[in-house]
């Protein structure tokens, strides 16, 4: 097998199948990762060859080692001082479309959706049903997962490479049963979640989608991902699971998964099917317990598509519940003075983030908040759904009387 494929960059690349370090599984719930292909950098082999005692953990204690390698991890550490702390922000900007590149090039109306950005933001992954993947032609337009790199944060994107198949399904011609959709990482950004509607054998329901994780060695290899596995049924229901959002709670170590449902039991006077906010927490034993709604995040209409700060004290999400929305679709913020408190009710951004007409989704922070990816259909872009990015700055002491509550 070539070890690589599909456009993607060349040179750096050497195969690890039959490597020492990559012969070993990893467990989630009971069910292992395959070996698969891991095609990692040459020069970062040796960082993959010190990892593996994590690996040899994983592998021996079952699913309790899931819940070790899931163990809030040293980039939330942080001191007193002002600097450290998120927020308070200023507004956002007008938004600006990230370009041809990004959003499927002119004349060419493709879908761009759920973006998800790297923590040093040199790596943008997100969903398309642009032809070129693994679906080819992909005439049912089939979701799947791309990532595109830049060099710097004021360089341009490169064109985007397909994760391939280890990642993305191959769907049916218009029923696109196998979508891929939604990535999502954890801090450290060796998990990522997603999910799926593809056939499983651990899947929760017949023709719905269920939440997935994949797992790599080295969070600088965008080709490593191993086999995905399905989160169990826990967490998952017979209904849709979509649009998973990983927090690590940095006060109390709690590590949790927000994501959007249409499984009974929404806030009452529910439109039949509709999408609400659902939590789940990780045990000891390395699973993620049942689904609790969240009733101050979630309304009687459609809530989907979260973001939540890394702090865990500003939450985002795409609604079309009425009370103050402007589009079709707009993107909500609440906030919490703790984590322990609840939620805020949800207040539309309003503009410039949202525009008069037409669907604002998708939202997704930067890991020092001041940087928000979406997407929207509205005027001016390629002609489909196209990515945007809007930034704030942190407000300087003098400056923090008489802003909006949702910009803390």
């Amino acid at each position: 097998m070539k070890a690589v494929s599909h456009g993607r960059p060349a040179g750096r690349y050497a195969s690890c199948q039959n490597s020492e370090v990559f012969r070993e599984v990893k467990p989630w719930r009971g069910v292992s990762y395959s070996k698969g292909r891991c095609n990692v950098p040459a020069d970062d082999q040796f960082i993959a060859s010190r990892e593996v005692p994590r690996r040899r953990l994983l592998q021996g204690v079952g699913a309790l080692g899931v819940a070790a390698s899931l163990r809030p991890t040293a980039a939330f550490e942080k001191g007193d001082d002002d600097e450290d702390q998120l927020g308070p922000f200023g507004p956002w900007s007008a938004p600006v479309n990230l370009g041809p590149v990004i959003n499927s090039g002119a004349n060419q109306i493709y879908n761009q959706t759920f973006p998800s950005i790297s923590k040093n933001g040199l790596n943008l992954y997100f969903t398309s049903d642009r032809p070129g993947g693994v679906n080819a032609a992909n005439p049912g337009k089939v979701t799947e997962i791309w990532v595109s790199k830049r060099e710097s944060l004021d360089a341009p994107w490169q064109i985007p490479v397909n994760l391939d198949t280890f990642i993305n399904s191959i769907g049916s011609v218009g029923v696109g049963g196998a979508n891929t959709a939604g990535s999502n990482f954890s801090p450290d950004e060796h998990f990522m979640f997603f999910w799926s509607p593809r056939p499983h054998p651990d899947a929760c329901g017949i023709h719905t989608s269920d939440l997935y994780v994949t797992w790599r060695i080295n969070r600088r290899n965008d080709f490593g991902w191993q086999e995905p596995v399905n989160l169990g049924c826990m967490i998952n229901s017979p209904q849709f699971d979509n649009a998973p959002n990983y927090f690590e709670d940095e006060e109390n170590g709690t590590i949790s998964i927000y994501f959007t449902s249409n499984r009974p039991g929404g806030p009452p006077g529910s439109q039949p099917g509709s999408f609400h906010i659902y939590v789940s927490t990780l045990g000891g034993d390395g699973l993620f317990g049942p689904a609790v709604l969240v009733p101050e995040l979630s309304s009687a209409y459609d809530d989907t598509s979260t973001a939540i700060r890394h702090d865990g004290l500003e939450f985002f999400v795409r609604s079309t519940r009425p009370e103050g929305r402007i589009g079709l679709e707009d993107i909500f913020v609440s906030t919490r003075e703790s984590t322990t408190d609840p939620w805020s009710t949800p207040v539309s951004l309003g503009r410039p983030i949202n525009y008069p007409g037409y669907k604002t989704a998708s939202p997704n922070l930067s890991w020092d908040g001041k940087t928000l990816y979406f997407w929207s259909d509205r005027p001016g872009g390629f002609g489909g759904q196209d990515l945007y990015v809007s930034t704030r700055r942190k407000l300087r002491w003098n400056e923090r009387n008489g802003e909006m509550g949702h910009q803390r």
